[in-house]
């Protein structure tokens, strides 16, 4: 998963893996019959892992703005790492695997995001007024835009800054005046946070 993650899939070789597993070709292929199945499980692994993740932030948020500021922290963690060429080499070359994440993607996500709009039009921080159906589609769909490398060339830009600022974006458009303040106050607190990290250095 480090080795994807770092350099996308397509440019990682079996002996790349094999080499940094420190085990031989012939074992590794003992466990996956090809790369594909290989790379089928180290999604799979990763869905679990996300999901799990998603259910830990949902019990510690204090509010819907809260789980959102958290997902933020989460997705900087793990994008900032991340090639962005490794939705496209899913998608192209491993279509099982590619399959499975949109599964999780329509499912999961999707389902997990309308819980987050209902709590928060529940508790008066989005608008009573907007299409939760509709939005949580928009948002979702919206999370692939940062990994577009002809619109966003990687050199340019960093996928956790984006995925940032287009979740805070969304945010914004769907919070009410009270929603705003919320907002305000989680971003406040990770400039405060961020600035007291530097004067330690």
């Amino acid at each position: 998963e480090e080795l994807f993650m770092k350099f996308g899939i397509r440019s990682v070789s079996m002996d790349d893996i094999a080499n940094h597993l420190g085990m031989s070709k012939k074992t590794l292929y003992q466990y996956y019959e090809d790369k594909d199945e290989l790379v089928t499980a180290v999604v799979m692994n990763h869905i679990s892992t996300l999901e799990q993740n998603c259910f830990a932030i949902n019990t510690t948020a204090k509010d819907a703005i809260d789980e959102i500021f958290i997902t933020i922290d989460q997705v900087i963690d793990d994008f900032n790492d991340m090639n962005p060429m490794l939705l496209h080499d899913l998608q192209k070359f491993h279509y099982r695997a590619y399959e499975r994440f949109t599964q999780h993607k329509d499912k999961f996500m999707m389902e997990t995001l309308r819980n987050n709009l209902e709590w928060g039009i529940k508790d008066g921080l989005y608008r009573a007024d907007i299409n939760i159906d509709l939005m949580a589609k928009f948002r979702i769909e919206s999370i692939m835009i940062p990994f577009n490398v002809a619109t966003f060339p990687p050199g340019k830009y960093n996928l956790g800054e984006m995925s940032k600022e287009f979740l805070i974006h969304f945010t914004y458009g769907i919070a009410t005046i009270k929603g705003h303040k919320q907002i305000q106050k989680q971003i406040q607190q990770r400039q405060k946070s961020l600035t007291h990290e530097e004067n330690k250095k």
